[in-house]
């Protein structure tokens, strides 16, 4: 039967004369959205679809995906309709300085730890997401808690314990998952910083609160909703939100909530608990009881998987290096320091400082999309005109292993690099490096816990013990989703003789 032969209601006469219209008008818009930064390199058809961002960023490998096409492309390349990707560090500076007009994108959107309350990270309000970080910014200095080296310390000495005394191969081959020990020591220090005790991980050698497994199935989500920001607006949209997580959970991100919301529900009511670490500092500077609450999510996804990541890359690059464990292990043994050894101390060790440095640079543990949304008037950007409204991510590998930036040996794990060239030379490393915490009025607010944390960690790790990996050829698994998943970095671990 031919269409012109049916009969058709008003309405879908009038649906039918529209077709045309609405096929005509969403051709245009699409034709339009590739015109306006048609004159940005990137991946053939980008322009056109998110296939290749979607695909990228759910591929396990975004963080090497972003740095492989900003070495083809150059340093501002399209990688979708309306996304760029950068890794220019003086870009990033100007997007991130205090008076920038650049704000946060879309992308932030699909951070948020709960649904119904956006925390210091994923708040797009310029003027709220500023309150809440004056407020909280002695909380993560760490300057209210007298007692946070200590803390530190006294974590990183039962995961010394634990490895002594379980792991330590002496008569029997005993391999351990480093990958999973590291996230066992910075979820325990984190938690005693944040709420006054530690969950308990490295006391029972095991994932008490089933973080990990929350993490793995949590994190590739937020990924796909930073990414594709109207399904976020779906996802959070209110008569769904009773099929999201829910303080009474009894696992995954529930029960993180409810955590928060019983440990921060503590310092309120006739008996009140007062103590002096990240909570009480928090509200002793005027965040609400809400506000607290959501921080302390934050706080633990934030301030364990960062320096965990940290640990890892960089124990694996230090003793998969024999001349850098040479000259790290007689640094420490010649020095005159403190068993633990104190923040101080550690500072003055030049070769730690620079194992230290190039761990996070060779391998930056965040490397989530951090976009940026152009001013409304566009910008011109190393004299190419970005219009207003788009989106500007960044690539941290591309930016810190950029051989435009740190020479041919970019890729290469080499802390000698930070002693070479003039004063100012090595200067200007310092600063480029400081974009793995982010910059001015986006940088890290937890950066001096972390920094403190690799500090001890190493020192107390290597003159205690021999690491050797299990497998060289495949020394872990690791998925990347914003932040790193790694698993089975299994190591056979031999108690040093003599301890250093």
């Amino acid at each position: 039967m031919l269409l012109s032969h049916i009969t058709l209601t008003p309405a879908w006469a009038w649906a039918y004369a529209l077709l045309p219209v609405l096929v005509t008008y969403a051709v245009f818009s699409r034709v339009r959205t590739w015109l306006r930064l048609r004159h940005i390199p990137g991946p053939p058809l980008v322009g056109w679809s998110k296939a290749w961002l979607l695909r990228k960023a759910l591929g396990g490998r975004f963080h090497l995906d972003t740095a492989d096409v900003c070495e083809k492309y150059g340093p501002i390349v399209r990688i979708g309709p309306n996304e760029l990707v950068t890794n220019d560090p003086n870009v990033l500076r100007r997007m991130s300085a205090v008076r920038s007009l650049y704000t946060r994108s879309e992308w932030y959107d699909g951070m948020r730890l709960e649904p119904e309350y956006d925390s210091m990270f994923s708040e797009r309000n310029e003027e709220r997401h500023n309150m809440l970080r004056s407020k909280a910014a002695m909380a993560y200095s760490g300057k209210d808690n007298k007692y946070l080296e200590k803390s530190i310390d006294d974590n990183i000495a039962k995961l010394v314990q634990l490895l002594d005394s379980k792991y330590a191969s002496r008569t029997e081959f005993t391999p351990v998952d480093m990958a999973e020990k590291f996230q066992l020591l910075t979820l325990d220090i984190i938690s005693e910083i944040a709420f006054g005790d530690a969950f308990g991980n490295l006391e029972s050698d095991e994932d008490v609160s089933s973080y990990v497994k929350t993490m793995e199935n949590m994190f590739p989500l937020v990924i796909l909703l930073g990414t594709w920001p109207a399904l976020a607006k779906l996802f959070f949209w209110k008569p769904l939100r009773r099929f999201l997580p829910k303080e009474t959970d009894a696992t995954g991100m529930g029960k993180f909530m409810g955590i928060g919301k019983k440990v921060v529900a503590e310092r309120f009511g006739p008996d009140k608990k007062i103590k002096q670490d990240m909570i009480g500092s928090l509200l002793a500077h005027g965040l609400s009881q809400r506000e607290v609450q959501t921080e302390t999510l934050l706080q633990i996804v934030a301030g364990s998987d960062p320096p965990a990541t940290a640990m890892r890359a960089t124990l694996l690059y230090i003793i998969t290096s024999p001349h850098v464990l040479s000259k790290l292990l007689s640094e420490i043994s010649t020095a005159e320091i403190s068993n633990p050894i104190t923040d101080a101390e550690a500072r003055r060790l030049p070769y730690l400082q620079a194992v230290i440095k190039e761990g996070m640079r060779v391998f930056p543990p965040n490397t989530g999309f951090m976009s940026k949304t152009v001013p409304s008037g566009g910008d011109t950007i190393n004299g190419i005109f970005i219009p207003g409204r788009t989106t500007i991510g960044w690539s941290p590998f591309g930016l810190m292993r950029s051989e435009k930036i740190w020479g041919a040996d970019a890729k290469l794990f080499r802390p000698e690099r930070w002693f070479e060239g003039k004063p100012e030379d090595r200067q200007r490393k310092d600063i480029e490096l400081e974009m793995c915490f982010g910059y001015g009025k986006y940088q890290c607010i937890g950066k001096n816990i972390a920094i403190i944390e690799l500090n001890k960690a190493y020192v107390e790790l290597l003159r205690n013990f021999e690491f050797t990996l299990v497998d060289p050829v495949i020394p872990w698994k690791g998925f990347n989703a914003g932040l790193f998943l790694h698993s089975d970095l299994w190591m056979k671990v031999t108690k040093r003789v003599p301890s250093l």
